[in-house]
């Protein structure tokens, strides 16, 4: 019996460890209670993650249950369907044709039909975040200034004109910084690229702080890109509404589950997740 014992001792494994910023593990429970007095919550995920997609269903349902309301946003999502999402939820247009006319990532059904749907049956708002991806490349292609050429009509899906930014931000030198050159040192991302970047964390942060409601907290969903370092959304929602609790998650895979002193800066929780998670495509 001993023996046995110790090899299912030796054979657990643990999906993910939840950290605060100083190191310490915590339990669910107390991540849910501290971020259940924030007004924003900012989820960074890893897209193909199904650990992260998992907490993200369980902290909404958590949050809702303990304040009896919530917001719920999305990158998944582009502002210009918000229309569809809102006729969804009201029963207007039937799901087929709903998912049919989105513009739906390959893992939505998987990984964000499930917080959707829940949202959708606790009569939830859901707000889709996200710069239309056409805007975005607009900016790739002509900076900033791209965006002024389109009419008042396209301008409804964007902020307001023209966009706070910031290079040295947190995250935007890191990415200018990246080796594009497959490692040979051929220089770093053009300017236009960080600010087709920069242009999707306004946005999300401009409606986020747009349909931020008192009394109700706002969670969203981003790549972690777009929060860790408590930059990029969290920098925009800063220009936006500087009054805003925000608190933020950042996802981390790793060989062992143990907390490293990189860690640290990255967010106000740190799910670490084995990195032989398996993924969702």
């Amino acid at each position: 019996m001993v023996i046995l014992a110790t090899i299912a001792n030796a054979q657990k494994m643990d999906a993910y460890k939840l950290y605060d910023a100083r190191g310490r593990q915590v339990k669910f429970e107390r991540m849910l209670n501290v971020l259940s007095q924030s007004d924003v919550v900012l989820f960074g995920e890893l897209h193909n993650n199904p650990v992260c997609h998992w907490m993200q269903l369980e902290l909404s349902k958590g949050i809702f249950e303990k304040n009896g309301s919530l917001i719920m946003g999305g990158e998944m999502f582009e502002s210009d369907n918000q229309l569809l999402i809102d006729e969804y939820f009201a029963g207007l247009i039937r799901q087929r044709n709903f998912e049919e006319e989105m513009r739906l990532w390959p893992n939505y059904k998987t990984d964000y039909k499930p917080m959707l749907e829940f949202a959708k049956d606790k009569n939830i708002r859901f707000v889709a975040t996200n710069i239309p991806r056409r805007y975005a490349a607009l900016v790739n292609q002509n900076g900033f200034e791209g965006l002024n050429e389109l009419s008042d009509e396209a301008k409804r899906f964007l902020p307001i004109l023209p966009v706070p930014y910031d290079p040295e931000a947190p995250n935007y030198r890191e990415m200018s910084e990246m080796d594009m050159g497959g490692g040979h040192g051929k220089g770093g991302v053009p300017p236009n690229m960080v600010k087709a970047q920069a242009i999707k964390d306004a946005t999300m942060a401009y409606f986020i702080s747009k349909n931020f409601e008192k009394d109700k907290v706002f969670i969203h969903f981003q790549g972690d890109f777009h929060s860790k370092n408590h930059g990029a959304i969290v920098w925009y929602l800063q220009q936006y509404n500087p009054r805003l609790k925000v608190s933020t998650i950042s996802t981390v895979e790793a060989e062992d589950l143990e907390f490293r002193d990189e860690y640290k800066p990255l967010a106000d929780f740190i799910l670490v997740i084995p990195e032989s998670m398996t993924k969702t495509h």
